[in-house]
């Protein structure tokens, strides 16, 4: 028999055969039980920014672009029973942020530096950061 024929039989009757089960995962939407906590970038450099949220390991989007001596305004949204920052995308479901950072247009993930949610901004209610080159790298406070 050749090999063409007896690697699939083998590999059809081993472990690595095993069917992955699915589950349905449930999508929260809607803004129930969720406090808004605003975040304003403020641009104080002389070139434009792209300000991007990761909201899985291998899912991040561009949340806010910035000119320079401009400001943005993003809604994030804090649930206080799981600690977990989201966004609401098109369809009003919670996108949770794993990650968000700012970078210089056009090289934003080469010169990325990323900006800490915490829940001392959801107790504020609020938060706003500043971002301008320090010395040979973008900086955010």
């Amino acid at each position: 028999m050749k090999i063409r024929y007896v690697l699939p039989m083998a590999l059809a009757f081993s472990s690595f055969a095993n069917a992955v089960e699915l589950h349905h995962v449930i999508v929260r939407t809607g803004t129930d039980g969720l406090d808004m906590v605003p975040l304003t970038i403020s641009n104080a450099g002389s070139e434009g920014l792209s300000c991007n949220a990761d909201f899985a390991h291998w899912y991040s989007a561009e949340i806010a672009t910035v000119e320079p001596g401009a400001s943005a305004r993003v809604e994030f949204r804090f649930d206080p029973k799981t600690g977990t920052f989201t966004i609401l995308n098109d369809k009003r479901e919670n996108l949770p942020v794993e990650r968000l950072w700012c970078g210089l247009s056009g090289r934003a993930y080469a010169t990325r530096v990323q900006i800490a949610l915490d829940r001392a901004d959801a107790a504020k209610g609020e938060r706003a950061v500043s971002c301008a080159m320090a010395q040979d790298s973008l900086a955010c406070r």
